[in-house]
């Protein structure tokens, strides 16, 4: 595993220095790559939702970059900054890393899974642009994976990790709670996704994955969604329960069925 820094100057509050942790595979057999957000409700990051997950990618042959972005006290937009920067960086270093510019994934969990919709859907500029070399690539991916992801804005109906959006709005959170709600940022641009979650999460409501879903359907952009019926809230590759630990083989069907295995 090799740490790269994000920035050379580093935008914002940086309590904590956002970086990429690069996985190889060691047996390589597609030139599209991921880009994991591990979860954590944006006041820690839990590393089976990263490492874990980037070990998992490696054996199906892929490259895997974790991004350790800033959780709280950093507040939004710095996490979204940071997962940007990594979705730049490397598309700006396609070519060392031997991977293709237009089949880069954004994987997260819960709130990582949050942050990962964010980043496939929400358009706004964030300042204060650092305008170097990697400012000039795209940030958007090519594809997400969202793993019992929190999704929904904080409101009566209750659905939502309210923990989480509050851990990333902190003061700013009566102007800013309705805004950053991917499935209400879903548009034309927006990428492919694969879904899955359980439908007795306690932590995160099944309904979250269901409303990005439902959002993705309205812009017909396709995707594809799993719900097992038990299982706890952050399971990540649940390797100790075959229902669940399906959904790894089945991502692999979808990655597949895209053309990028």
């Amino acid at each position: 595993m090799t740490t790269y820094s994000l920035w050379e100057h580093i935008p914002g509050l940086c309590e904590e220095t956002p970086v990429l942790d690069f996985y190889p595979a060691e047996n390589k057999k597609t030139d599209a790559c991921f880009v994991i957000l591990p979860g954590g409700g944006y006041g820690m990051r839990a590393e089976h939702e990263g490492k874990g997950y980037a070990e998992m990618l490696n054996a199906m042959g892929l490259n895997a970059f974790v991004c350790q972005y800033r959780v709280s006290p950093h507040r939004f937009p710095l996490p979204l900054q940071d997962a940007r920067r990594a979705v730049q960086f490397v598309r700006s270093k396609a070519e060392e890393f031997g991977i293709a510019p237009n089949k880069i994934a954004i994987m997260g969990s819960s709130a990582g899974g949050h942050l990962a919709a964010l980043t496939s859907t929400y358009r706004e500029p964030v300042p204060p642009a650092t305008a170097d070399a990697v400012d000039a690539f795209d940030f958007l991916p090519n594809a997400t994976v969202l793993c019992y992801p929190v999704i929904w804005e904080v409101d009566e109906s209750q659905i939502t990790h309210a923990g989480s959006y509050q851990n990333l709005l902190g003061d700013q959170f009566d102007t800013m709670n309705g805004k950053i709600n991917p499935a209400k940022l879903v548009n034309n641009t927006t990428p492919p996704a694969f879904l899955w979650h359980t439908s007795d999460d306690a932590a995160v409501n099944v309904c979250n994955s269901f409303r990005y879903g439902e959002a993705l359907r309205n812009r017909n952009i396709p995707f594809e969604m799993h719900v097992f019926p038990n299982g706890p809230h952050g399971l990540g590759v649940a390797a100790d329960r075959p229902h669940i630990h399906q959904w790894v083989n089945l991502l692999k069907n979808w990655l597949i069925d895209l053309g990028w295995l």
